[in-house]
Order: structure tokens, then sequence, then C-alpha cells
């Protein structure tokens, strides 16, 4: 008769079994912070008018991935350096819209279609059924959903970037031009769907 040893674990192959959670958790995490990015900004600037800018401080920590602490010898950005922060990045918090908007739509026309478009479906996507029309909308929707998530997922990334830049780390030009290409291919976005509606 065998005897089936136990299986020795590392902490490298329980590092490897937990990495799939700790991808989602992060993903998760990143997708949420640019989800809050625009409400953040705009309370950024009310935070310091208000004698807060510890509680800013704070926000853009998490945000940056800097933790509670400044690096040694260093409190943290100032508050004119939060509020310059806050404008650079509103571009970044406006582009933060479209993917939401993405999110909107595919829970309006993806997953309640019935709901919010009435029959017939004989030109509708997927018709002349109801079923067909659904599943079409559907299964648009979730493809644009998952892709508007990892546009939200890549926004935070390179706002990520630029926050750091707050705790002296360096930035470079490569975000700022980043930015900057984004909110173009944004504004062409929002340009050619509001002239096919």
């Amino acid at each position: 008769m065998a005897v089936i040893a136990p299986r020795r674990t590392t902490a490298a192959t329980d590092a490897a079994q937990a990495r799939p959670g700790l991808l989602r958790t992060e993903f998760v995490r990143r997708v949420g912070h640019a989800a809050l990015l625009l409400p953040v900004l705009l309370g950024t600037a009310g935070a310091v008018a208000a004698g807060r800018a510890d509680v800013a401080r704070r926000w853009w920590a998490r945000s940056a991935g800097q933790g509670p602490a400044a690096p040694a010898g260093r409190e943290g950005p100032g508050s004119a350096r939060l509020l310059a922060h806050s404008l650079l990045c509103l571009p970044l918090g406006l582009l933060t819209l479209i993917p939401l908007g993405v999110q909107v739509l595919f829970v309006l026309r993806g997953m309640l279609y019935p709901v919010v478009q009435a029959g017939p479906y004989t030109t509708a996507w997927g018709g002349p059924s109801l079923a067909g029309a659904w599943l079409a909308h559907f299964g648009v929707g979730l493809l644009s959903a998952a892709v508007g998530l990892g546009v939200l997922w890549l926004l935070d990334r390179l706002h990520t970037r630029l926050a750091g830049g707050m705790w002296g780390r360096r930035v470079g030009i490569w975000p700022v031009l980043g930015v900057v290409a984004s909110f173009v291919a944004g504004v062409m976005l929002v340009i050619a769907w509001t002239h096919q509606l």
C-alpha cells in the first residue's frame, strides 16, 4: 500500500496560490480609486480651503501608494502642491466619467434592456425577438463594461505615477504626455459620440 506524503508548502508556493486573489483585490482597489478620482480632486480644493490639508494629504498618500507616513525627512506635500496636483490631474478626473458612463449604460441598456426599451424589436440588434435583442445588447454591453473597467485601471495607474511626484518621486515626461494624449482622445471620443446621436 502506497503512502502519500503530505505536500510540502513554501512561502513561494503559498504566494503563488494567493496571487490570483491579490491581483483581483488590487484591480478592484485601483478601479475604485479611479472611480472616485474626480470627487477627491474637487474635495481637495475644499479641504485645503477649509484648512484641512492633512485630510487631503492622506487621500493622496493612499492613491499614490505612499502609505500613511511620508518618507523620512519629509512631511508630505503642502497646500499649494496639493492644489496644483488637483488642477493638473483634473483632465484625468474628467476622463474617468467616460468609462463610468459605459458602466451605467451596461446596466441600463444591457442588463435592463427590456425595461428601458419597449418593443417591437424588429430593427433592434438581435431582433426580432425580445430574447435575441436582450442577449445581443447584454453581450455588447458586457464587453464594453469590461473594457471600461480596464480603462479605469489604466487611468489609476497613470494617476499613481503623477501623484508620486508630490512625495518627491521622479515622474518624468511620459506620464504627463500620457495624460495629454488620453485627454485629447477622450475629447475626440465624446465629440464623435455626440455627433452620432
